[in-house]
């Protein structure tokens, strides 16, 4: 099944999606949001964007932990407590099967969320530090995680926020914990997809090779210093259009 039937339009979306790799693998992200913004202004139908988004997260991701993992971020004890619930519920949202009309709204209401990250409007990191108590890292899990499987998203655009808005952990550390959070839940959400049949495109796997390539930049360069501006802007620029066109036209 081809994504994209248009070989000029390949050829731009391929040029893009190493961008938004870069950027968000530079904050420890898979950057699902951003491939679901850019499938979106391409028309990609909605029962393929969903599992080849978790598809590109899992190898972003997993390019992305491997660098912060690296360099010391990882706080196993805090991603534990996230993943316990994460798990099962992003396989059981994978599992689900949304309206298309339905997914659209849903998904252009998150990347909203996402634009709110990127711009830093809230989840600002602190000195001061809290301990995250139990429950509060299985109920958080289990929310972001069903949303993850049931959207195509890894969860980590709403984790790292919530994470440094409750003071749980530095900028960095939350980009560490996001990252292996993302991929699990990617894993699991794949997983309940292809429990209900889903095949992947061949085109899918052709992005993969693409996206890795940003991927590995972007975490090479976030893990050691902070990410370009204007690269920044213009992911701001999908996410925004992406999000009015899914809201608001059919």
């Amino acid at each position: 099944m081809r994504m994209i039937s248009e070989v000029n339009d390949l050829w731009i979306f391929l040029g893009i999606l190493p961008i938004i790799a870069f950027l968000y693998a530079g904050v420890g992200h898979g950057g699902a949001s951003g491939y679901l913004a850019l499938m979106s202004l391409f028309s990609v139908m909605p029962e393929m964007m969903k599992p080849t988004a978790l598809l590109l997260n899992l190898f972003v991701a997993g390019t992305s932990f491997f660098y912060y993992y690296k360099g010391g971020f990882f706080n196993k004890n805090l991603f534990f407590y996230f993943a316990i619930t994460s798990i099962p519920m992003a396989y059981l949202g994978g599992l689900i099967e949304l309206d298309a009309t339905i997914y659209k709204r849903i998904l252009g209401v998150l990347l909203i969320f996402a634009v709110l990250k990127m711009l830093n409007v809230f989840g600002k990191e602190s000195e001061i530090l809290h301990k995250i108590k139990l429950w509060q890292g299985l109920v958080v899990g289990a929310v972001i995680g069903f949303f993850s499987g049931l959207i195509g998203i890894g969860g980590g655009i709403i984790l790292t926020p919530i994470i440094l808005l409750f003071h749980w952990g530095k900028m960095k550390e939350a980009a560490a914990v996001s990252a292996l959070f993302i991929w699990v839940n990617s894993i699991a959400g794949l997983a309940g997809q292809l429990t209900n049949g889903v095949v992947l495109s061949s085109q899918s796997f052709l992005m993969v090779g693409v996206a890795v390539i940003g991927g590995f930049l972007g975490s090479y360069y976030g893990s050691k210093r902070m990410s370009n501006n204007m690269v920044r802007y213009m992911l701001l620029i999908v996410l925004v259009t992406a999000s009015l066109k899914l809201i608001f036209i059919e």
